[in-house]
């Protein structure tokens, strides 16, 4: 019983097995079917989107090449169009060479045919010298049996007698010729003076010594003045400068001959006020920003001036130079405005006169720019001039300009004469020049000079026209005793070198100071 049951059990397994076997193979079956056509959907779909990418790419391509072709098509064309341009350039040129051979062969014929005659009216001049040749022999031979002299003979009284007459025809017409030379080279250069005097419109410009600082009010006024005067002090000793502050309302004078000093003292007042921190280390830091300032516009004066007259080239010493014409005098006249006017006149002149406009301008910008220079006194502006125009490789025309303008050096070029003319003009004209004012700053240049002669002087400043002179000292050099004795040497050598008039009040600073920073 228990077998049976056991066996019955293991039938009922094995048909379960089979069963549940068959079972699986048919869901595998199913599976399989199921992922046969999943996988045979995708590659469908992936071969449509194949089809699909194949043919953008084919249109993108077909895309690109047209692209390509319409752009070679085009430069095609335009290589078509430069050849047949060039063609075309060829074919004017050589119409044109054809056209000019032409007219060559034209001309040739014409020269053949003039040759021709030519050649011809030689055959008959020959001829015909042939027959007075002749006719001049037959001549000879009556004159010599008529008279009983050789040809010789009669060819020495005839050349005598021609002579003397000659001789005396010849005087006479050369003093006519040489006054009428003078008479209407007299005229001419009168016309030319006088047209290039009136071709140019100048202005009257005479240097002052005295400039005019406008305050807003008294308050101002007292703290430029300072503690006890202290910032107008350390102020005048900074630039030079006669600060003079009186009941002038709204006003300071700046007193001084240098028209440098004057600029640097005015500017730096102007920033004082304008920062309202004004005390002598304020001073003396704004004295020598400004003095920098000035020495760049100088140099844009310079540039500027060049850039007007159109000169080219100029070193830049010496557009410096030029600059600086800016705050010098001559007789005074103001030598940047003479200078300009002399290069004006000199290239109408020159204009005129069939000479270079460009040289003539040029020499006469530069004729006085050995004014310029503080060093070198004892040498004629003129000459010092023409060494610094030979030094900066001037053109020789120019320097000799330069040298000769006031017969310092012999004349070497056309130009020479004309800067010397429009030299005159300028300073002839009415309102140009002042004798006095020059000579009164001639006077301080030289009492400024002696001062700073000795050793240990510093600094030297003329000031209250001339009556005062203040010297700076170097206090490590210099000591209180010996400050002393400088300023009575000062004193009896102005007495006994210079002409002056009145009374020259010498004052000698020494000044000592200790410097510590806290850090």
């Amino acid at each position: 019983m228990e077998l049976s049951t056991t066996i019955s059990i293991i039938i009922s397994l094995l048909i379960g097995v089979v069963i549940g076997r068959y079972l699986l193979q048919l869901l595998f079956k199913k599976q399989e079917q199921a992922a046969n056509g999943k996988a045979e959907s995708i590659i469908k779909e992936a071969e449509k989107h194949a089809e699909h990418i194949k043919k953008q790419r084919q249109l993108e391509a077909k895309e690109r090449f047209l692209q390509l072709k319409a752009e070679h098509e085009k430069e095609v064309n335009q290589r078509n169009n430069t050849v047949a341009q060039k063609e075309n350039s060829i074919r004017q040129k050589e119409q044109s060479i054809n056209q000019k051979l032409e007219t060559l062969n034209r001309e040739k014929q014409e020269l053949d045919a003039k040759s021709k005659k030519l050649d011809q009216l030689v055959e008959v001049n020959e001829k015909k010298s042939e027959e007075v040749d002749q006719l001049k022999n037959q001549h000879i031979q009556q004159l010599e049996t008529i008279a009983g002299l050789t040809a010789d003979e009669a060819k020495e009284q005839l050349v005598s007698s021609l002579r003397e007459e000659a001789r005396s025809q010849a005087i006479m017409q050369i003093k006519d010729i040489v006054d009428e030379a003078k008479l209407t080279a007299s005229k001419e250069a009168k016309k030319v003076v006088i047209q290039t005097i009136q071709r140019t419109a100048t202005e009257s410009a005479i240097e002052n010594t005295v400039s005019i600082f406008n305050i807003e009010n008294d308050e101002i006024k007292g703290r430029i003045i300072g503690r006890e005067g202290r910032n107008i002090r350390a102020l005048e000793a900074a630039t030079g400068v006669e600060i003079i502050v009186d009941d002038t309302p709204e006003a300071i004078i700046l007193s001084g001959f240098d028209p440098v000093r004057r600029e640097i003292a005015r500017l730096s007042l102007h920033r004082l006020v304008t920062d309202g921190r004004i005390h002598p280390a304020r001073i003396e830091e704004v004295v020598a920003k400004t003095r920098t300032q000035i020495e760049d516009e100088i140099v844009e004066i310079g540039e500027r001036t060049v850039i007007d007259l159109g000169i080219h080239g100029l070193h830049p010493e010496l557009i410096r130079m030029v600059g600086r014409m800016r705050y010098r005098s001559s007789y005074g006249q103001n030598l940047l405005q003479h200078s300009r006017e002399v290069a004006n006149f000199a290239a109408t002149m020159a204009a005129e006169l069939g000479l270079n406009v460009k040289m003539a301008k040029r020499a006469g910008l530069l004729h006085d720019i050995g004014k310029v220079p503080d060093d070198n006194p004892e040498l004629p502006h003129a000459i010092l001039g023409m060494q610094l125009a030979e030094k900066y490789k001037e053109h020789p025309d120019v320097c000799n300009a330069i040298g000769a303008h006031h017969d310092e050096i012999e004349m070497t070029s056309m130009i020479s004469p004309v800067v010397q003319a429009c030299d005159a003009i300028s300073g002839a004209r009415p309102g140009a020049r002042r004798e006095v004012v020059e000579s009164y700053i001639k006077r301080l240049k030289e009492l400024e000079a002696l001062a700073l002669s000795y050793p240990g002087v510093e600094k030297t400043f003329a000031i209250q026209a001339g009556r005062e002179l203040r010297v700076v000292v170097e206090s490590e050099r210099i000591s209180d005793a010996a400050a002393e004795v400088l300023a009575a040497d000062i004193s009896n050598r102005i007495q006994t070198e210079m002409t002056y008039p009145g009374q020259i009040k010498v004052t000698v600073i020494r000044e000592t100071r200790s410097v510590s920073y806290a850090k």
